[in-house]
């Protein structure tokens, strides 16, 4: 049977004020992006230099001001060391304080972090830093400690440029089935996704406190919870250990957490009799290849306990994948799904298709595109070719849409 390409428009964004611009290829476009993730960093540094931007609960508390002037300090420690624009530097380190310096260094010195999460065994971390062809590792057995050196900035970047290399949590290729492969990520996939995070959630700018339980060496931890923090000047707080979670929230007057339907299930038991009435957001990150996860706002459930710990926030669940900067779609709160099979609506610049033979019966494989959508694998051709067709990526998922525009996975 032929294969079907029907797609969503998205016609108007509902959920955004942000002006939004269809570009010659077809993609909605910001049209009020910084040129580059560091200039905006750097702007709300100097808006909010005395407020707290990052807490490592057992570790350093550091200011904006604090942390831009130890991350500038690694940036000048890298160049000694001959790091400069376009070199990739991996970050192998566990979550905390340094690996938000060690991440901030690699982009102020003008190359692209390659973000390696801590926990991969050995060989599967050397094989994401021999693909990426790293020039300079932080972290890790083998790696360096954070350099330092004289401050220095790097600014020359522009909205097209790489700035981050994120691995999948596999192959998606034949040729890639011992392990996960790169995606490149520019600085215009980086502030949409990060634009299109604040707007939906409505981030507030007067002080926002966000316990990010989220691996922050994933897109959903680092561009959909970190960045956007740092956007609307608020305060990431880290918990290397999750038995200390329940005297966070309570201790730190969090607002908001972000973490795993997996990970929430596994901290229920620790935050049996809590009520945290401070906190107005929950956040639950799924990603595509765990959609059967996502079900944060159904009657039952992971969603239920939350509801009895954090009984003021609303509930979100956010729907993406790498190669989307971990967003797509979107769950709200108030949401009254017809059944645990909902998976939300997209936001953002972020539009739908479909492709398969049923596709205008509303059924095939759903594909995406939008500002936060990769334009390459990493060194990569072929893999590049076959998930993406014109600008739409073949996310792999069979799914339903129906005629509000709501995706379901398909039965």
């Amino acid at each position: 049977m032929a294969q079907l390409l029907v797609e969503y428009p998205q016609s108007r964004n509902p959920r955004s004020d942000n002006p939004l611009a269809r570009g010659a290829d077809g993609v909605l476009r910001y049209g009020n992006l910084n040129p580059a993730l560091t200039e905006l960093l750097d702007v709300q540094v100097h808006a909010f230099s005395g407020r707290e931007a990052v807490v490592e609960i057992g570790g350093p508390r550091l200011t904006y001001r604090q942390l831009w002037h130890a991350a500038s300090r690694i940036a000048g420690g890298l160049q000694e060391h001959g790091i400069g624009y376009g070199d990739r530097v991996a970050v192998r380190m566990p979550v905390g304080a340094r690996w938000v310096q060690a991440f901030l260094g690699a982009l102020l010195s003008g190359a692209v972090p390659v973000l390696v999460h801590d926990g991969l065994p050995d060989d599967v971390a050397a094989r994401v830093i021999s693909d990426s062809r790293a020039d300079f590792v932080l972290g890790g057995p083998g790696g360096a400690e954070l350099p330092d050196g004289a401050a220095f900035i790097d600014d020359g970047a522009s909205l097209s440029e790489l700035a981050l290399l994120c691995y999948t949590s596999g192959a998606v290729a034949q040729d890639r089935s011992a392990g996960p492969a790169g995606v490149e990520l520019t600085n215009e996939n980086l502030l949409s996704a990060v634009r299109s995070m604040v707007c939906a959630l409505d981030l507030p700018t007067e002080g926002l406190r966000n316990l990010v339980l989220l691996p922050l060496a994933h897109a959903s931890g680092c561009v959909d919870q970190l960045l956007p923090t740092f956007a609307v000047g608020g305060t990431v707080v880290l918990v290397p250990n999750s038995s200390l979670v329940a005297e966070t929230i309570v201790a730190e007057r969090i607002d908001m957490v972000a973490a795993t339907p997996r990970i929430f299930a596994g901290l229920l038991p620790g935050l049996a009799g809590l009520r945290a009435e401070g906190v107005r957001q929950v956040c639950s990150a799924g990603h595509r290849t765990e959609l059967a996860a996502i079900d944060p706002v159904s009657s039952g459930g992971v969603a239920a306990a939350l509801r009895e710990v954090f009984p003021l926030a609303r509930q979100w669940s956010v729907w993406g994948a790498t190669e989307t900067s971990g967003i797509g779609l979107a769950l709200p709160d108030g949401t009254e799904p017809l059944g645990c099979d909902l998976l939300g609506f997209p936001f953002g610049g972020t539009e739908l298709a479909l492709w398969g033979p049923r596709a205008d019966t509303g059924h095939g494989e759903l594909l995406c595109r939008g500002p936060n959508v990769t334009p390459r694998y990493w060194n990569d051709p072929e893999t590049t070719e076959s998930r993406f067709t014109g600008s739409w990526f073949h996310t792999g998922n069979q799914v339903d849409i129906d005629e509000d525009g709501l995706v379901h996975r398909a039965e």
